[in-house]
């Protein structure tokens, strides 16, 4: 099914104007990764997540937007999933190879049962703090000094409730700090612990748009960008490093004020996620059963 329709001079606005959006980040990055200097915020949204800085700067419609076609057609709409007709180019969902709806089936479960679940704001950011324990994996340490001592930064570990149901984050814990956590996600049990709450499973909404392009466009990727980028500006803020010299104050989660503010941001976040979510949800749904819409 397709629902909408652009012209050229509409589609071909919004791809220009995509890839000057996205082109404000992917540059300077570029020149930071040649002059081997790091950003210890905004890195991360290049490094940890592997989508290429290219595919981050196309524009795509994502699945059920129609084309208008023009002579000559950019080489990223004759791919593999495009279909073109004598006027027209769109997403054939028809393209879709049995590893393609695999992995679609996979994160649209993933992204269905996080939606159905309450939200849980109890975790106060304490997985940064789990992941420098005892002094066995502090990832800036060249770069960032810790907020505190390590024996300090040890202490407000061990006197914490930590409560991480993200595998991703959990699988970097300190070893040392693995029993402190009331949960043990695994890889293999990640679909029963992702919750909407959580700031990784938020941030991650960029990872799963990322991995159904093209399907799911470029614009509601770029919006979950945007939103992993708040939500890692939070996470380090409320992490153990000294940000100050790149702009951001910390929030003092080791204090009661400092835990209030934490979660007052983390639920923005969550509500700016849920809508994210949700057409990330519809659309994969769409492109999985498209007899049915």
């Amino acid at each position: 099914m397709h629902d909408s329709y652009l012209t050229a001079v509409d589609w071909l606005t919004r791809a220009d104007r995509h890839q000057q959006t996205a082109r404000h980040w992917t540059v300077p990055f570029r020149e930071r990764r040649a002059s081997r200097q790091k950003h210890p915020v905004y890195d991360f949204l290049f490094t940890y997540y592997p989508f290429s800085l290219g595919r981050l700067e196309q524009w795509h419609p994502g699945y059920g937007i129609t084309l208008e076609k023009v002579d000559p057609l950019p080489e990223v709409y004759q791919g593999k999933h495009y279909t073109t007709g004598r006027d027209a180019v769109m997403l054939d969902a028809t393209t879709l190879t049995e590893k393609n709806r695999h992995r679609i089936t996979w994160i649209h479960n993933l992204l269905a049962l996080t939606q159905s679940r309450t939200a849980n704001f109890s975790c106060f950011g304490m997985h940064e703090w789990a992941m420098v324990y005892s002094g066995a994996d502090i990832r800036h340490r060249e770069s960032i000094p810790l907020r505190f001592s390590q024996d300090e930064t040890d202490h407000i570990v061990e006197s914490q409730a930590i409560a991480c149901s993200h595998f991703d984050a959990f699988r970097f814990f300190a070893p040392a700090a693995l029993p402190f956590n009331k949960l043990q996600p695994t890889l293999e049990s990640r679909q029963d612990f992702e919750q909407p709450g959580c700031l990784h499973a938020n941030m991650d909404l960029y990872k799963w748009a990322s991995k159904c392009m093209p399907w799911v466009g470029s614009d509601l990727l770029w919006q979950c960008f945007q939103l992993a980028l708040a939500a890692r500006e939070l996470d380090m803020q409320a992490s153990p490093y000294d940000l100050t010299d790149y702009g951001y104050r910390p929030i003092k989660i080791e204090t009661a004020d400092g835990r209030s503010e934490y979660e007052q941001q983390q639920r923005g976040i969550n509500a700016q996620a849920k809508p994210l979510r949700q057409k990330l949800i519809d659309t994969l749904a769409r492109c999985l059963h498209p007899s049915r819409t």
